[in-house]
């Protein structure tokens, strides 16, 4: 922030300060975002800022993602898989310790693995776990998991925020007081504002380079900005101002990383609330949207048209957009056909992040123009969990959803979007026992042209993740393979 007719003396003070400050933040960090967890346990809710904040970082998994999407050994050091493809025995590292001095052993893998699967878990990702029959302790250092059939997707399974593990005695306060083995411990949440890490100076594996690590929680974008030309925080992930983005491109003091993610940011619909229970009525919807006027509007170019829930980057990703083309007299003829010629009224209710909001208030337009009054509801994020996720209690809503290879969801009718297709079920299904890759692949393709013919969504964009950083921060992830801002291997340049 600039101030004009300041003394020449007070300005060198104010300089002096400033350059103790880059001394000191040698192993300190400020990162903000966008979105404030609701509470600090991953392993039961849907909110995807908490692994944002706790992923790798506080929390950590047999497995885990690494910055290119691939899975590696995690708390497992390895593992072996039985010829049937329904006995994983995994391996552990020793000397692993919880932040609260205890032991991280077999018993603790086998108290999160079925705490994850029980009847009354409340964890968001509850399917993850839904082929695992037993968990037995072997010995302190390995663990068996049996499952009900063979998955190729377990190992992956087993990376997700959803799936760390956490100890028995730590439940009570996991909601505000996580105790994980990663490389950082939890220190401090003031609530509205901020969330502390400190080095885990026990850690068991590459100990972090930084000393102290501040996630900050600025949700206007305009806020956003004057932040980081400030230089108020040293990094932003998920900028959510892209239209700045040159500015800081323009700036020695930046660095801009523009990434993917595997976020598909849809319309999502409630598929059993009238008259959006007609699939027709759906397809008016789809084809009422310019995806590239959203795109442009509410995210200045960045992101990549969708026409189905599957990342562009996959290599087993079909183009559906052509499904749903931008078309409102096509729209207007569809609700003629479903018996609403003259539109229709529903909700369209909207979580805090820029491209909700924004992308809102032009889908709304765009609705509008062929006879659909969208009604906007800008909610917290708290509220958005409640009325929509868990409630159900919307007709529209706008979300990103960044969870990787999730196409799954659409096999749980009970999922907030209420798709019931017996057909889709049947093909996730076979999925999970199929390992022959070419065969994967024809599934998939069938998988995507189904939710895509069944207008389940509207598809909208593969978020793109912009991170805006001071250009001495080294080590950030560009992509986002997983909802994770990883600062395991994050450190300052001399």
């Amino acid at each position: 922030m600039t101030f004009n007719g300041l003394k020449t003396g007070f300005i060198s003070a104010l300089a002096l300060a400033a350059s103790v400050g880059m001394a000191q933040a040698k192993t300190d960090i400020v990162v903000a975002m966008q979105l404030e967890p609701p509470h600090l346990d991953p392993t039961s809710a849907a909110a995807g800022a908490i692994d944002s904040v706790l992923y790798s970082n506080v929390f950590e998994g047999l497995t885990r993602f690494g910055a290119d999407g691939s899975v590696n050994p995690g708390l497992a050091k390895s593992w072996d898989i039985s010829e049937d493809g329904t006995e994983y025995t995994f391996h552990l590292n020793e000397g692993v310790m919880f932040h609260d001095g205890t032991t991280m052993d077999a018993e603790d893998v086998k108290f999160s693995l079925d705490r994850a699967r029980a009847e009354d878990s409340a964890n968001a990702q509850k399917a993850l776990f839904a082929g695992i029959t037993d968990v037995t302790v072997v010995d302190p250092m390995t663990v068996k998991v049996t499952l009900d059939g063979p998955n190729g997707s377990f190992l992956f399974n087993m990376a997700w925020g959803d799936a760390v593990i956490v100890a028995p005695e730590s439940i009570e306060n996991i909601k505000t007081t996580p105790i994980g083995t990663g490389a950082f411990k939890f220190s401090n949440w003031v609530q509205g504002d901020k969330i502390d890490l400190t080095k885990n100076a026990d850690y068991w594996g590459t100990p972090a380079k930084l000393d102290k690590v501040s996630f900050k929680f600025i949700s206007d974008p305009t806020a956003a900005f004057a932040a980081v030309m400030a230089e108020d925080v040293n990094a932003f992930v998920g900028f959510p101002a892209p239209e700045n983005l040159p500015q800081f491109e323009a700036d020695p003091r930046f660095q801009v990383l523009v990434g993917s993610t595997e976020g598909e940011t849809i319309l999502s619909t409630n598929n059993k609330m009238p008259p959006l229970d007609n699939v027709k009525v759906r397809a008016a919807v789809a084809h009422a949207i310019d995806r590239q006027a959203i795109i442009d509007g509410a995210m200045f170019g960045y992101g990549t048209p969708i026409g189905t829930h599957f990342a562009p980057h996959n290599p087993d990703y079909v183009d559906l957009t052509g499904n749903s083309a931008y078309d409102p007299d096509m729209a207007k003829k569809l609700l003629a056909e479903a018996g609403y010629p003259d539109g229709f009224k529903t909700t369209l209710k909207l979580p805090p992040p820029s491209y909700a909001r924004r992308g809102g208030e032009i889908i709304a337009a765009q609705l509008r123009a062929v006879g659909i009054e969208a009604e906007i509801s800008n909610l917290e994020w708290a509220q958005w969990l409640e009325q929509v996720f868990r409630g159900k209690d919307y007709g529209l809503t706008i979300v990103s959803h960044t969870e990787p290879f999730d196409i799954g969801i659409y096999a749980r009718p009970d999922y907030y979007f209420q798709y019931d297709s017996a057909v889709f079920q049947a093909m996730f299904a076979a999925l999970g026992k199929e390992s022959d890759p070419a065969r994967r692949s024809e599934l998939l393709t069938a998988m995507q042209e189904k939710i895509s013919g069944d207008y389940v969504n509207g598809y909208l964009f593969q978020l793109a993740f912009p991170t805006v950083a001071n250009a001495k921060v080294m080590g950030l992830w560009k992509d986002a393979p997983t909802q994770a801002t990883d600062m395991t291997g994050v450190y300052w340049a001399e």
